[in-house]
């Protein structure tokens, strides 16, 4: 037998293994399908039936595949494998409903396909509140809004609308952020516009100023309508995510043209109700200083004395009232944990407001 024909063989031994194997994922697949079934008849007959989601439980459920995980697969791809599964499976419990700053094709879509599935009933918005509005109004189960880019910092309108809010933050999405130069034009000196939202067009700064120089620089509310403009007016370009070009049938002329290669944009996961522990977690608080010489020092020591990891301190302006400032701050635990619990009590003693805005999963890549 030639060296050809042994391959052959081989070739075909190993195709009949992937066949049965595959066989045998989708048979395993469905049976987990079934046991999610089983868990809605049990979550109805206890009254459950509006919270089939369990934020925790999923992250939990993420965590130990990732640290499990034997490779060839890199961890992140078997996340991203397992949380369809997770999230077809409980599209048979009840299909999710998720608003989110829209219009379709924007990084906040992304991001929430990346924390939910595919599996899910999105709800583009026009704003950042009227995300916050529909979730509280109970439209949709779940929101989505962007909170922090690493390289353009807070986004501020989403930390003011925490003030006025009783929802709470159920989890949070990185979501690497990779900016493309997306038109119907074949050639960059035939574009003389290019928009984008406002933090785009930052964070591809340096690259506008050498290969487009001389094209106007137009912010819209978001690169999904950036994409729209563009697709309608010739001579234009717009910056934006892959998804957006699929989207507006528009050709990637140039890939990544962000500034900075980490680029990651934060985003949020609002709801209704709060997340139990999951064993490795995150609390965001909104706090007010009381009036007095060293306020912020006093403000924060609680957390010091009590060993608490603050990983994000952020101050706003509190409306009406000239030179305060709010707080929102980012600690490592959960607010029911024996570790951060009396540091809480603490920081209510010496703060003028201290709210929880959501103890939450830290992001599982």
């Amino acid at each position: 037998m030639s060296d050809s024909e042994v391959s052959r063989d081989r070739l075909e031994t190993i195709r009949d293994r992937i066949d049965d194997l595959d066989h045998r994922i989708l048979a395993l697949i469905n049976e987990r399908a079934g046991c999610a079934l089983e868990v809605a008849d049990i979550k109805r007959a206890a009254g459950e039936a509006l919270n089939f989601s369990r934020p925790e439980r999923e992250a939990q459920v993420l965590r130990a595949l990732a640290q499990g995980n034997g490779g060839p697969l890199d961890s992140e791809a078997v996340t991203r494998v397992f949380r369809e599964i997770i999230s077809a499976c409980l599209a048979l419990e009840q299909p999710l409903s998720i608003a989110y700053l829209g219009p379709s094709g924007t990084f906040t879509e992304a991001a929430a396909y990346k924390h939910f599935g595919r599996s899910i009933d999105t709800r583009p918005l026009a704003a950042i509140d009227e995300v916050f509005r529909e979730v509280a109004a109970g439209a949709a189960h779940f929101g989505v809004v962007p909170v922090e880019n690493s390289t353009e910092g807070m986004v501020t309108h989403t930390l003011d609308v925490f003030v006025n809010s009783s929802l709470r933050i159920c989890g949070e999405i990185l979501l690497p952020v990779h900016q493309h130069l997306i038109t119907r034009e074949q050639e960059l000196v035939d574009i003389h516009t290019v928009y984008s939202h406002q933090q785009s067009l930052a964070q591809c700064r340096e690259w506008l100023d050498a290969n487009l120089p001389n094209a106007r620089r137009i912010s819209v509310t978001s690169n999904g309508e950036a994409a729209r403009r563009s697709a309608e007016e010739l001579g234009t370009a717009a910056i934006g995510p892959r998804m957006a070009a699929e989207i507006y049938e528009l050709d990637l002329l140039v890939e990544r043209i962000e500034d900075e290669p980490d680029n990651t944009t934060r985003f949020l996961v609002i709801g209704d109700h709060d997340v139990p522990p999951s064993g490795d977690d995150k609390t965001s608080l909104l706090l007010s200083a009381r009036n007095r010489p060293g306020a912020l020092f006093h403000l924060i020591k609680p957390l010091s004395d009590h060993g608490i990891d603050m990983t994000r301190l952020e101050s706003r302006p509190t409306r009406g009232r000239l030179w305060e400032y709010m707080f929102f701050v980012d600690i490592v635990g959960h607010a029911d944990s024996d570790e951060v619990r009396p540091a809480l009590e603490a920081l209510k003693d010496e703060a003028a407001l201290c709210r929880v805005l959501g103890s939450y999963p830290r992001a599982v890549s």
